[in-house]
C-alpha cells in the first residue's frame, strides 16, 4: 500500500558557502510507515539515506539506504538533529535510533554535532592512500572486493586534513558524498581529531568522544524544502 507523504530534503557536510554535502530525506511522524517502504523511498529518491522519525517529540527514528536499515549514521542523524530543532524552534538534545544507542547532539560554533557509539556505526574498512591525487584518481568502484570502504590520504597531516572518498555498494550506494560514519571508525583508528573533506567538496569535522568507543561528528547544514511523495508500495 502506497501514501502520499512529505519529505524534507536536507544536505548535510556542506562547506563554508553551503555548496555540496550529502541529499537526506527525512519524513515526520511515518511510525506507521514499514522499512521496505524506507529502503524503497531512499531508492526512489536516489539518496544514500532517507530517516524515519517515528515520534518527533522523543526524537525516536529508522535510518534506511536503498538496501537495509541501519543502525547508526552519521549524515542522517546530524541532518535530523538540525531539522528537528529548526522546526521545533529550540535545541533537540537528544536522537533516539531504534537500533542503537542514544544519540546527544549540540550546536557548536556554527556546526551540529553528534556523538555515537562506534559499535553502532557500520563496520568500514579504512584503506589509506599516499596521497590526494591517488584518492582522486580511483575508480567508480574502485574494485569489486571493496563494498563498504573509505579510501583516504593526509592533506595536511599535522592539521589533521584528510581527503577521503566512500564506496558503499553493500548498502546499494556506489559512491556516498559524506560518510559520518566511516569518519567515526576513522578518528577511532587515528585517536585524534580530523576534518574530512569528502566527494565533490563535503566537510565533516570529526574527533573522539570522552569515554572510550564514542565519536562526535560535526557539520554544516542547509535545508532544500519539502518535497511530497508516494511512499511504499511496489510502483
Amino acid at each position: 500500500m502506497s501514501v502520499m507523504a512529505d519529505v524534507h530534503i536536507v544536505r548535510v557536510f556542506t562547506d563554508g558557502q553551503g555548496l555540496f554535502g550529502n541529499n537526506l530525506g527525512v519524513v515526520l511522524d511515518a511510525a506507521h510507515l514499514d522499512a521496505a517502504a524506507g529502503s524503497k523511498l531512499a531508492a526512489d529518491l536516489r539518496f544514500s539515506e532517507v530517516v524515519f522519525v517515528d515520534d518527533v517529540d522523543k526524537a525516536a527514528l529508522r535510518i534506511f539506504t536503498p538496501a537495509a536499515e541501519l543502525p547508526l549514521a552519521g549524515h542522517p542523524l546530524v541532518g535530523t538533529a538540525w531539522l528537528l530543532s529548526k522546526l521545533a524552534g529550540r535545541p533537540v538534545t537528544t536522537l533516539r535510533p531504534a537500533k542503537a544507542a542514544e544519540v546527544a547532539t549540540w550546536a557548536e560554533d556554527g556546526l551540529t554535532w553528534i556523538r555515537g557509539r562506534v559499535a553502532d556505526a557500520p563496520d568500514w574498512g579504512l584503506v589509506q592512500l599516499a596521497d590526494e591525487g591517488a584518492v582522486e584518481m580511483l575508480a567508480v568502484p574502485p574494485g569489486p572486493e571493496y563494498r563498504r570502504h573509505q579510501f583516504w590520504a593526509w592533506v595536511d597531516e599535522p592539521r589533521g586534513l584528510i581527503r577521503a572518498r566512500v564506496f558503499a555498494a553493500d548498502s546499494g550506494v556506489d559512491e556516498d558524498e559524506a560518510t559520518g560514519s566511516a569518519a567515526m571508525r576513522q578518528v577511532e583508528a587515528l585517536r585524534r581529531p580530523v576534518m574530512i573533506r569528502q566527494g565533490w567538496g563535503s566537510e565533516i569535522w570529526a574527533r573522539p568522544a570522552q569515554a572510550a568507543g564514542w565519536a562526535e561528528i560535526g557539520g554544516r547544514v542547509a535545508g532544500d524544502g519539502v518535497r511530497t511523495v508516494t511512499v511504499g508500495g511496489t510502483d
